[in-house]
């Protein structure tokens, strides 16, 4: 299942923005707190809990050109991938969108499917907030 969320301007360079998106611990920036809880993090991971009690284990995987990756850890429900694009507008504006890539079966996709794509809009709206 391939999610692609709203895309978004961000008041700042690609650079410092994916700089930030590379700090594990910044992510709890951008994750609704109210719906979130028990958030661990250290240099390349985090971790936490969602409504219904799930755990999402995120890992850094790398970062090209103007590309951030992050995968799923053990501890998440489903295998996935998550790709931050940032395409320089210009010197202090920079357009971005969350894609999801997940292997999530039918019966799964029907539960989480709008759910995972509010996150990543929520997620993206709150990185433009951040830079504003």
């Amino acid at each position: 299942m391939i999610l692609t969320g709203d895309k978004v301007n961000v008041l700042e360079n690609a650079d410092k923005i994916k700089d930030f998106l590379m700090i594990s611990s910044n992510l709890e920036h951008l994750l609704p707190m109210d719906k979130i809880r028990d958030f661990i993090s250290d240099e390349t991971s985090c971790s936490f809990k969602v409504q219904g009690g799930f755990m999402i284990s995120l890992i850094q995987d790398g970062s090209d050109g103007n590309k951030v990756f992050l995968k799923s850890g053990e501890k998440s429900p489903f295998p996935f991938k998550l790709i931050v694009f940032l395409e320089e507008i210009s010197e202090n504006e920079t357009k971005g969108h969350i894609e999801f890539d997940g292997e999530v079966n039918a019966f799964l996709k029907l539960m989480v499917e709008k759910p995972l794509l509010s996150l990543f809009n929520y997620m993206s709206s709150k990185l433009s907030k951040h830079y504003s």
